[in-house]
């Protein structure tokens, strides 16, 4: 039996918080770890591994759980970010990591990091972005393709669509 098809023992710990167990699932589906931080709330008593803590916790747009931002994460954030107040660390960026070197209480468990890099993050063009909108059916009229713009930007399948039919007719 292959690791791939066995079952890691986190995944039968229930937590409302993200963590290695999810971090890992991610990767498996080839997920790049970037994630867009919506905003940071503090909270009091909040139920974290089966205690009631005060934390920073991380609220995301995408669809995946919470973070609780420890010392380290909230260090960086505040590198990242160029601000000691969490009502500036929202809509942020960040790639997420596992490292399997953080200690809780002496002993080695690993955890989810922040990576104090900032994700370089392309810009997705539609039709409400107007400038770069034009840009785009520039290229395709000069280039007959999009591969200059994908390599530099997101321009959606349907939008990619309608700027080949516009320029067709």
């Amino acid at each position: 039996m292959t690791d791939n098809n066995k079952t890691h023992y986190r995944k039968v710990l229930k937590s409302d918080h993200l963590g290695i167990a999810d971090l890992e699932d991610f990767q498996e589906e080839g997920s790049s770890l970037i994630f867009n931080i919506k905003f940071v709330n503090q909270e009091r008593g909040a139920r974290v591994a089966g205690k009631k803590i005060d934390a920073n916790i991380a609220y995301f747009h995408e669809t995946i759980k919470p973070l609780v931002l420890n010392a380290t994460n909230a260090a960086t954030m505040r590198k990242l970010t160029g601000s000691p107040f969490i009502e500036d660390w929202q809509n942020i960026p960040v790639q997420l990591y596992i490292d399997s070197n953080v200690k809780m209480k002496g002993e080695i468990v690993g955890g989810v990091r922040i990576s104090p890099i900032a994700p370089k993050v392309q810009q997705v063009i539609t039709p409400d972005n107007s400038k770069a909108w034009a840009n785009v059916v520039n290229a395709y009229k000069r280039d007959g393709n999009f591969d200059k713009v994908l390599a530099r930007a997101v321009v959606s399948p349907e939008h990619q669509q309608q700027i080949i039919d516009e320029y067709s007719s």
